[in-house]
């Protein structure tokens, strides 16, 4: 048999770091998830899976209006055509208590109860499917020990949205280990809420197929569902389908080769050009951070501007229907050694002592304090988040921006001199 397993589909969620820019390309963002649910849906009727399974997070939070749902009943529809049932658990992120909204589903859609673990059975296949589905959104106890034991004779599949143990950037819900999976008895974990994928191999295969599509800047790379086949000694084959419309990307560039700016900006072209060489049919989104010690360090001190377009007109020229600009960045070193710069005895080395005192200067922080103050409460809500140096401005701690600003500002001044 062969089924496909998916979660943290999000249909409707925005995608986030381009719609303010002019060439952002506003239509793909805007229907980016349902474009991507809707390749998943046509690669299992292409396949001609016996079922399909949804891991939690199919919606994000309550529908702004009834279109998220009826766009899912659809798809669901063209399963029902071609005869392939889905299994469907809810998340965090559409527990009982995050919907408001609700319709009636095509009756091929089987969705878990919430008060208890549930077990589907398929007996022409010989697939038992237990699982539990969110209640309210921070469940923070371990499902996976009410979860039944396994059916003899079926192949049974658990269910389960959680985050495991171990990983820091999602919410702990529904935390359990990968040892009480194991021990359940069951031949596969199909799992949901954590974005990249993992898989572990053992008794039963336990897989996080990681989300549909990227939704911002960290969720980087090839993103999709997976495509498992069972044969009939209950060896299990898993096999990763990337389904995204849209690619997010980070391309560091290294400077270090590179004598001015426009070394740089021709060393990122070519960077831009080779992330296409995968997949490249999939429109990319990047973020570009220019690292290294360089000779044009000086030079790009304070052109993020300047670089910014530089990069535009690069992109231009490789084809804007295939690749955007989410930001760039300027992480590079100078060079020349700071400390060495102490040892000349002119007006560049008092510069430097004022520098260096500056970080501590009680005055003449609060002198700069309330020039970038008007600039930082008008900077919108959503971005201050966004930005950790807009939240230092509005508490008056200035040290790590004079710190990061005064190496830049002397290697741009020995340069030009």
């Amino acid at each position: 048999m062969k089924f496909i397993h998916a979660a943290d589909i999000h249909l409707d969620s925005p995608l986030n770091g381009l719609s303010a820019y002019p060439d952002a390309p506003a239509d793909q963002l805007r229907s980016a998830t349902r474009d991507a649910f809707t390749v998943l849906v046509d690669r299992a009727i292409d396949e001609a899976v016996d079922f399909m399974v949804i891991a939690g997070d199919l919606y994000d939070g309550s529908w702004r209006d009834y279109n998220t749902g009826i766009f899912f009943c659809k798809e669901m529809g063209r399963l029902k055509r071609v005869g392939i049932p889905v299994y469907v658990l809810f998340g965090n992120h559409d527990a009982e208590s995050e919907m408001t909204k609700k319709l009636e589903l095509p009756d091929n859609v089987h969705t878990f109860g919430a008060s208890k673990p549930q077990t589907f059975k398929n007996d022409a296949l010989g697939v038992a499917l237990h699982g539990q589905s969110f209640k309210q959104r921070d469940i923070v106890a371990n499902l996976v020990t009410g979860y039944p034991p396994p059916i003899t004779g079926y192949f049974n599949i658990g269910v389960l949205h959680t985050a495991l143990e171990g990983y820091a950037t999602h919410a702990s819900y529904a935390p359990c280990t990968i040892d009480e999976l194991q021990a359940k008895g069951y031949q596969y974990w199909a799992l949901g809420h954590v974005h990249e994928f993992e898989q572990w191999t053992g008794a039963a295969t336990i897989v996080f197929p990681g989300n549909l599509q990227g939704r911002n800047v960290r969720e980087r790379g090839q993103r999709g569902a997976v495509l498992v086949s069972v044969d009939e000694a209950g060896a299990v084959e898993v096999e990763r389908i990337f389904i995204d419309v849209l690619r997010w990307e980070h391309l560091t560039v290294d400077a270090a080769d590179c004598e001015n700016l426009e070394e740089v900006v021709r060393k990122i072209g070519q960077g831009l050009e080779t992330l296409l060489d995968t997949d490249g049919e999939v429109p990319r989104a990047a973020r570009i951070t220019v690292t290294g010690k360089t000779k044009a360090h000086g030079e790009l001190f304070g052109l993020e501007a300047q670089l910014r377009h530089e990069v535009l007109a690069q992109i231009a020229g490789i084809g804007n229907e295939r690749l955007w600009l989410e930001k760039v960045r300027i992480e590079t070193q100078p060079i020349v050694d700071a400390a060495k710069l102490h040892e000349r005895n002119d007006a560049f080395t008092d510069l430097q002592a004022i520098l260096n005192e500056a970080a501590t200067d009680v005055n003449f922080n609060e002198e700069l304090r309330a020039v970038l103050a008007p600039f930082a409460a008008k900077t919108p809500l959503d971005l201050q988040s966004l930005v950790p140096l807009i939240e230092q401005i509005r508490k008056g701690d200035l040290r790590e921006l004079i710190d990061d600003i005064a190496p830049g500002l002397l290697a741009h001044l020995a340069q030009a001199e």
